[in-house]
């Protein structure tokens, strides 16, 4: 199959964020397919134009368009349209077999349709968060004319696909509450890298020996977007709970975003920074399983809202395939893994005595970390394997082109490509940012 991708926020390895896109594009590649991407180049002044580059056999189509979680809410709107429109132009030019376009944001709906109906070809599409359903919960859409087209949008969106994949189970939900058949949706969560990352006792060395801060205390880390609905300010004063009664765990973020200056304040405030409190900036995402190797317990927040129980974020899956703990301060479904599969710990979002007390009680267990940990990596290769995960979507994407074509359709590709091979984690430096106009 020939594939237009649209994912506005893909990141290669080299880049800091998630790499769900990048992983499943190489995959679709291995498989025999071609991949055309069309994404966003986000850093201000870098790049004037469409530029191309190759990535492990996807061909990348960059439109320079500024971006941060640092952007208020109206300029990331703004954004988000920007590309939509010329995004529409970009796709509707490749002659693809079936359209597949992940959002957020929900806009990345406008290219994808415009596309599918021009070339006439199947359109699939993901759903990494129920817009506008989360945007409302948390208070940063309220104009009653911006939800009811975001509504209209969304709803457009799934009447004009012929599959749609879900992220979470509460995701699907969400999707067949607004009529679309069961079917017609599939849930493919976020998934572990079985391969770049994984236990690794002499990394964990080595990165311990590396800081002396950490040393042989205990560690709990934070790796991610440090955005207003993930309440990062939650560790740091779970760190201040900590720092008088076990002066001797180590509390790590790693990450930016528009939190970070409060976040280093409530540190600063508390007497943490510097002592049981660190933060270090966004880092790319091949230097991030030495972190987590190195960590006793890995950490995933949001703020206390209901809607966001429904996630998949990278860094739970992330940690459960290096063989991590986790501690997470929300319901849903991914508490009940955890608790299902003993693989970490759901603690109190509001009650930080309380959640201090749990932490401090694991951290200080090596019995029990070590029977988390095993837990957790068991639990990554039995149901979150990304190559699991990139032959389901494959079966999706034939199936969206087969539809409808009686006895044609597209045949299982007759071998896998070489391309695989080198670009696997840890393989060789891709070519970010470099190419022809």
């Amino acid at each position: 199959m020939r594939i237009t991708y649209l994912h506005q926020y893909f990141n290669t390895p080299d880049m800091p964020g998630g790499t769900r896109s990048f992983e499943l594009g190489r995959r679709l590649v291995e498989m025999g397919h071609e991949v055309h991407m069309v994404t966003s180049w986000r850093k201000a002044g870098e790049k004037t134009g469409w530029f191309e580059t190759e990535e492990c056999g996807i061909q990348v189509h960059w439109l320079p368009n500024a971006y941060s979680n640092r952007m208020g809410f109206n300029a990331r709107v703004r954004a988000f349209f920007r590309f939509a429109w010329r995004a529409a132009a970009r796709a509707r030019r490749i002659d693809g077999d079936v359209v597949f376009a992940t959002s957020t944001p929900l806009t990345i709906a406008i290219p994808a349709i415009f596309a599918s109906f021009g070339r006439r070809s199947p359109m699939v599409f993901e759903v990494r968060d129920l817009w506008p359903e989360l945007p409302i919960a948390v208070g940063a859409l309220s104009n009653p004319l911006l939800i009811k087209g975001a509504e209209a949008l969304e709803w457009i969106a799934y009447k004009r696909s012929r599959h749609v994949v879900a992220l979470s189970p509460g995701m699907a939900e969400g999707v067949t509450s607004r009529g679309i058949p069961s079917d017609r949706v599939s849930v493919i969560p976020n998934s572990s890298d079985l391969t770049l990352f994984k236990p690794d006792p002499s990394g964990r060395r080595e990165f311990r020996s590396e800081h002396p801060w950490i040393g042989s205390r205990p560690l709990v880390v934070y790796t991610g977007t440090l955005g207003r609905i993930n309440g990062v300010a939650y560790l740091a004063r779970l760190a201040a709970e900590v720092k008088d009664r076990a002066p001797e765990i180590r509390f790590l973020v790693v990450g930016d975003g528009a939190e970070w200056e409060e976040v280093e304040a409530i540190a600063t405030k508390s007497g943490i920074l510097g002592e049981n409190f660190r933060m270090w900036r966004r880092i790319p995402k091949r230097e991030l399983p030495k972190i987590l190797a190195a960590a006793d317990l890995a950490t995933s927040l949001f703020i206390d809202e209901p809607a966001h129980w429904n996630n998949s974020a990278n860094k739970f899956f992330d940690a459960l395939s290096s063989g991590t703990p986790l501690a997470i301060n929300y319901r849903g479904w991914q508490a009940k893994l955890l608790s299902e599969h003993r693989a970490g710990i759901v603690v109190d979002p509001m009650d930080i005595k309380t959640a201090a007390e749990n932490v401090m009680s694991y951290v200080n267990s090596p019995e029990s970390l070590e029977e988390m940990g095993a837990n957790a990596r068991a639990l990554a290769e039995a149901e979150f394997s990304r190559d699991d995960h990139a032959r389901q979507l494959e079966a999706i994407l034939r199936g969206a082109v087969n539809e409808g074509k009686g006895t044609r359709s597209v045949a299982p590709p007759p071998g896998t490509s070489s391309v695989g091979a080198e670009c696997a984690a840890g393989g060789s430096p891709l070519r970010s940012g470099e190419g022809s106009t």
